[in-house]
């Protein structure tokens, strides 16, 4: 199978675990014999450096042709710590969702065994958690307009803004993965405050009878946050709007005990973009220290969801699963007392597995 794959590193630690996460791709291309061909396109800090534009054009035609994108991460300091920057790296990332049609986002959260003391909740809540979040990517409060500051800079505004047809594509799809699992989904909203989100609320009630096999809940944001502290196997898979999304999957980051164990996979319109939820960790950039899992599985969600490959997902899988269980980890994820790995020594240790598998 001929795979044409278009590679985003980004900025920090995205062109390390990038590099990891592309030799376990060509080990797996190997060893089925697909033809593999990549290109690299710049993002983020990286590109407003160079050509002024965290994703300048050149990059959106790249990502266009190719039939998937690895991506890294983007962000610098230097631009969090400046209120009055005009063009930003996460402005990239926002503009690459919207021009590529990226309407979902989907997070899986599962727990490892061999994990779960590195959790700060206990061992008894979190053991066999297995979850989907599935967030809304390009309406709400990121995108609604207006937005800005008044005049005299005293007052700022965004506008959260959704439509029938955005919450139809979005709650559907959340409907057929339910399907594929355990036919559970929870519908997260703030529908007695927010008018949007009573749009939300009516629009699912709509689509419900259409998968009567599901059983659907809803919750609101705030509750669910607590919920998914106190019982985070009660879930199954979660849909809900932008922000409420962006929130409650950092949140759930954190029940497998490191936010560099979860890969996510961004569904749209024409190319589907596969990247760590993890952020860019410019601190740790050039320093071989970085957990490249999260990128590795992001990979094996490409070959899934791009290529439909699920062997070849299932061998990378297994190869991480191996890795832990050999305590080949890198510092965030080690137990006490055991030699920690760097970042490339982790992904020679994964490809020499498949390479053996």
């Amino acid at each position: 199978m001929k795979l044409n794959i278009a590679v985003l590193p980004g900025d920090g630690i995205g062109p390390e675990i990038i590099s990891v996460a592309l030799d376990v791709t060509k080990a797996i291309c190997d060893k089925f014999k697909h033809n593999l061909s990549f290109e690299y396109g710049i993002c983020g800090a990286d590109a407003i450096d160079k050509v002024g534009n965290p994703y300048p054009d050149e990059t959106h035609e790249l990502c266009m042709r190719s039939d998937a994108v690895l991506f890294g991460a983007v962000g610098h300091p230097r631009f969090d710590n400046d209120p009055s920057a005009k063009v930003r790296p996460e402005q990239g990332l926002l503009a690459m969702r919207k021009k590529l049609g990226l309407y979902a986002n989907i997070r899986p959260v599962v727990t490892f065994e061999t994990l779960i003391h590195k959790s700060p909740l206990r061992a008894d809540l979190v053991k066999g958690a297995d979850f989907m979040c599935i967030r809304e990517l390009t309406g709400g409060l990121y995108f609604g307009r207006p937005q800005g500051r008044s005049e005299d800079g005293n007052v700022a505004y965004d506008t959260c803004v959704y439509s029938r047809d955005e919450v139809v594509r979005i709650v559907t799809l959340a409907y057929e993965y339910a399907m594929k699992r355990r036919k559970k989904l929870t519908i997260v909203d703030k529908a007695n405050v927010l008018a949007t989100s009573r749009l939300w609320r009516e629009v699912s009630k709509e689509i419900a009878p259409k998968f009567p096999e599901v059983e659907t809940e809803f919750m609101f944001v705030d509750n669910a946050a607590m919920r998914m502290i106190q019982w985070p196997t009660s879930f199954d898979v979660i849909v809900t709007e932008n922000m409420f999304g962006d929130i409650l999957t950092d949140e759930g980051s954190v029940i497998t005990g490191s936010m560099g164990l979860l890969p996510s996979a961004s569904i749209g319109t024409y190319t589907s973009v596969f990247e760590p939820i993890h952020g860019s960790w410019p601190q740790a950039a050039g320093q071989n220290i970085a957990n490249p899992l999260a990128t590795i599985l992001s990979a094996a969600m490409m070959f899934e969801y791009a290529f439909n490959l699920k062997d070849e997902a299932s061998l990378i899988r297994g190869a991480v699963d191996a890795s832990m269980n050999a305590n080949v980890r890198t510092a965030d994820i080690q137990i006490d007392g055991e030699k920690s790995f760097s970042t490339s020594e982790v992904g020679n240790w994964i490809v020499d597995f498949i390479n053996k598998a």
